[in-house]
Formats: structure tokens, sequence, C-alpha cells
């Protein structure tokens, strides 16, 4: 018997037809497209986590410039307390499990009434998912606020010769 074309395969793997695939190729790009996703989902999640600590700095910087504008227009001195509901901790943090706020700043930061500082210090936002520690400088006695990134060790205290510029700001 002659046939007119190969003889048929037992076992083992098909071959791809024409216009088709073959299983190992199937699986292969699969697996490269899970690692494509599994990539992007991370860097989906690092860019969040640093916009929730950009966004927590800013909203901290944005309170102490009220705070001093407020007690500048009403003459009268005002003390901003930290802890606490009405405090600039939970105003900042906004109930987000993963920032933290470390500062050296007292328990009430006071402005006088013509908005000058009488308490400076550094504070520092950081969050998990993210390399990302925003630094806020209040200089004496002028309340002036440097922004920068916070180059220290995220256990120790926060130190404002740490707080370096950062040109993307």
């Amino acid at each position: 018997m002659t046939g007119s074309g190969p003889a048929p395969r037992r076992g083992g793997p098909r071959p791809a037809g024409p216009g088709g695939f073959s299983l190992v190729e199937l699986l292969v790009a699969l697996a490269l497209l899970t690692l494509l996703a599994l990539l992007v989902i991370d860097s989906g999640r690092r860019q969040l986590a640093s916009g929730r600590v950009e966004a927590a700095a800013r909203r901290l910087g944005s309170l102490l410039e009220r705070s001093r504008d407020l007690a500048t227009v009403a003459g009268t001195p005002l003390a901003l307390p930290l802890q606490g509901e009405e405090g600039l901790e939970a105003a900042v943090l906004e109930g987000d499990t993963t920032l933290a706020l470390h500062h050296t700043l007292p328990s009430q930061l006071r402005f006088t009434a013509n908005g000058l500082v009488i308490d400076g210090g550094t504070a520092v936002v950081s969050g998990s998912g993210t390399d990302l520690r925003r630094c806020l400088v209040i200089g004496l006695p002028l309340g002036i606020v440097r922004v920068g990134r916070y180059a220290g060790d995220p256990g120790a205290g926060p130190s404002s010769s740490l707080c370096r510029p950062d040109p993307s700001l």
C-alpha cells in the first residue's frame, strides 16, 4: 500500500500544522505573558505606594502653611496639636495604615500672631511598598518649609541634615 503523505505518528507531540502552534509554544507564550503581567502589577504597586507618600507629604506641607496663614490673618497665636483626632498626624496619614510619620516636632506646633514659628523640626513620611521617604524641615523662626528626599536610616530618628534636595520636585 502506497501512501500519499507522511505516516501517522504514534505517541509524542504532534507537529504544528500550517498556521498553528504546538503545545510547547503556547505554554512558553503563556509563561512569558504571566511574567510580564506580574512585572506590570509590581511596578504599579510601587508607583501607588510612592504616590501615597507624596500625597501625605503635600498634605503636611499644606497644613503647616495654612496654619501659619490662619495665625497671621487672625492676628492671634495658633497652636497646632500633633496627636489625637484633630492633630496633624491624623490629618496627614488619613487612617492609611501603610503610611508612617516620624518627626522631631513637639506635641504642639506653635505659630505667633505675625506668622513666625516658635517650634521647628523635621518630619519624615514613609510608606510600605516604596523606598521613597519624603522629608519636611520647618526652619526657625520664619517657618520656611524645605521639602526633600530623606537619606537617613528609616529606623533612626529624623535629622534635618539628612533631608536632601530632590531634583524631581
